[in-house]
């Protein structure tokens, strides 16, 4: 009799010890930030930006890095970043929270120009007019279908953003209104550098046949489920193993840079799959 309790005991601490350890684990895989950095070098980037370094903050659905986003600001001030770029989605739709979002925003502003596109939980959100409101009265450029010139040490670059196609993408023909929009922000300065900032990796297409060099998207969450050598296991708009998750894809001239994100959204846990936060250092090259 004592055998058997001793071997209950053993059986319950080896559950309770798992447990612990696998909620150890999850807290961990959603709650600690990587720094994923890469330079990205081109001729066609100006001598005079040659070294200028661009945060990418992607997908943050308003989760919350300690107490007035302490964790995730240490991050942005070690970066020392040029420009923060937001791709999409500082809150989410389901249970919105833009005070926690606006929490980083405020504070981010200090560091360096802020430049932010809507994603899908934006334009689907209810909450959008607000957090809008307060985005401007921060001094966020909002870039929705729209182009602003960078200048730095008498060199320019073109910064564009494409507001979210939520709408679009379930119309029949919107494709060919995304079309447009691109064709009318990419403007007429030839030779010109051009960075775009889009939620959407799955129109990687759209963006390489309008020839711009370098791209910002999120929208993905990494695949939520990263597997060995296979990589995510889903994101929205691609389904099962989808192509455009994370890292840096090409296609000919078209470089886009794919951030991994930082909360979640209906799934509400990560696997292999850290939160990200992405430097990419500009390069000229003669």
């Amino acid at each position: 009799m004592a055998k058997r309790i001793t071997g209950i005991r053993k059986q319950i601490l080896i559950i309770i010890t798992t447990i612990v350890l696998l909620g150890l684990f999850f807290y961990w895989q959603n709650n600690d930030i990587v720094i994923t950095s890469a330079d990205y070098t081109n001729a066609a980037v100006p001598a005079g930006f040659d070294g200028f370094r661009i945060l990418q903050v992607s997908d943050l659905h308003n989760k919350e890095f300690g107490k007035n986003q302490k964790g995730l600001m240490k991050l942005t001030r070690k970066i020392q970043p040029d420009i923060i770029v937001i791709t999409g989605d500082l809150i989410d739709s389901y249970r919105p929270d833009v005070e926690t979002a606006m929490d980083y925003v405020r504070q981010a502003v200090e560091i360096a120009p802020v430049y932010f596109v809507t994603g899908n939980h934006e334009m689907k959100s209810v909450y959008y007019t607000e957090l809008s409101r307060q985005l401007t009265d921060t001094g966020v450029n909002i870039m929705d279908d729209r182009a602003v010139l960078l200048k730095k040490n008498k060199a320019s670059i073109i910064l564009m953003g494409l507001g979210d196609p939520y709408f679009l993408s379930q119309e029949s023909g919107g494709e060919e209104i995304i079309k447009d929009k691109l064709n009318n922000i990419s403007g007429e300065e030839a030779g010109t550098f051009k960075i775009l900032l889009s939620h959407r990796p799955e129109l990687f297409k759209l963006y390489a046949e309008h020839n711009i060099e370098l791209v910002f998207s999120g929208h993905a969450h990494g695949g939520q489920f990263r597997l060995p050598l296979i990589g995510g296991l889903y994101a929205p708009n691609q389904g099962f193993f989808p192509g455009y998750t994370n890292g840096i894809i090409v296609n000919k001239n078209t470089s886009m840079v794919v951030s991994r994100g930082l909360g979640n959204s209906v799934i509400p846990v990560r696997i292999f799959n850290r939160p990200e936060l992405v430097v990419v250092t500009l390069r000229h090259i003669d």
